[in-house]
């Protein structure tokens, strides 16, 4: 084992895991990402997207992260595009099925002003899994049948199995500097409930150095308590809860709203006629001018707002 991992566990074991109110607005929470940070974000493609925290790194200005996530969808583009990020690993960067692959990747990967580093999605989740269980690495089958491993190079490492004999992949833990996940309901001391698909959020929070959680609505200790099972983040890998309603929009928050389909059409319409110039006019209408998260979903409307949470309640039965 390398000191540097050693290191690693030395400084998560130190971190402070009291039972303390955590709550902040979203330029403080920002202020916990340094430039440089290693960044995870939870959910996936167009679900649980911690959006509100995106936007407010991207008014902060933060710059040079490494930005980690199951499957990337816009939020890609806009890192990208507003240059808080130039390296992206995920396994899989688009817009959206409907949409095809995102045009602002492709300018941005292919004028080599950013890079899309791509893992297998088994092997994104396994490399956070080996994170969170204070692992240097786990040892896997996947990508042995293709030429990803191939590309990734001195990345990806092999091993004979002492028992088997057989060849086996060794993937390196994924340690994010800091986690930012989006979550339906928490209380003040980071205990978080999801609902639906849960991703690798729960592993991304192990494994992170930092978590931050923004949230629909912060409910009570006793409301928590009353559901235990429901809740898949505990409050001692938290270190930020922020609640912003609509805190994954234009994307979806399961059980609460949908995607909002219009504002998510329009923009791939806006990018695939100039990736570079649409992202940026995009950015300037609704990352820069709104001064706050309100002023941001006033832009994408009230009628969208309503119709994206009225398609949400109505898969639900609450």
């Amino acid at each position: 084992m390398s000191q540097p991992y050693l290191d690693l566990r030395a400084k998560t074991k130190a971190r402070d895991r009291r039972l303390r109110d955590k709550v902040m607005s979203l330029e403080a929470a920002a202020a916990l990402v340094g430039d440089g940070d290693h960044v995870a974000l939870g959910g996936c493609t167009a679900s649980r997207t911690p959006f509100a925290m995106i936007w407010a790194l991207v008014r902060a200005k933060r710059k040079g992260l490494t930005i980690s996530r199951s499957i990337v969808s816009t939020e890609g583009d806009v890192l990208f595009a507003s240059g808080v990020s130039a390296h992206i690993m995920t396994s899989w960067f688009s817009q959206g099925i409907v949409w095809g692959i995102s045009k602002v990747m492709r300018h941005y990967t292919e004028s080599k002003r950013a890079r899309f580093e791509e893992w297998s999605h088994m092997s994104m989740g396994l490399r956070y899994r080996a994170g969170a269980m204070g692992l240097p690495f786990l040892p896997a089958r996947s990508m042995m049948g293709s030429d990803v491993a191939a590309r990734l190079g001195d990345e990806v490492r092999k091993m004979t199995c002492p028992y088997t004999g057989e060849q086996l992949v060794l993937l390196p833990a994924l340690n994010p500097d800091v986690a930012l996940i989006h979550v339906p309901r928490c209380d003040a001391y980071g205990n978080a409930q999801i609902d639906g698909l849960q991703f690798m959020d729960a592993d991304i929070a192990m494994a992170a150095n930092k978590v931050i959680l923004t949230t629909e609505r912060i409910i009570s200790n006793d409301q928590i308590r009353r559901a235990p099972d429901h809740t898949k983040i505990p409050f001692f890998t938290v270190d930020a809860v922020v609640e912003v309603p609509y805190g994954s929009a234009p994307h979806e928050c399961y059980g609460l709203y949908e995607p909002f389909f219009g504002h998510m059409d329009d923009y791939a319409e806006q990018t695939a006629r100039d990736p570079e110039a649409g992202a940026k006019d995009y950015l300037e209408r609704f990352y820069y001018a709104p001064e706050s998260w309100a002023d941001y979903l006033g832009l994408i409307g009230m009628d969208a707002v309503l119709d994206a949470a009225r398609r949400g309640r109505s898969i639900t039965n609450d």
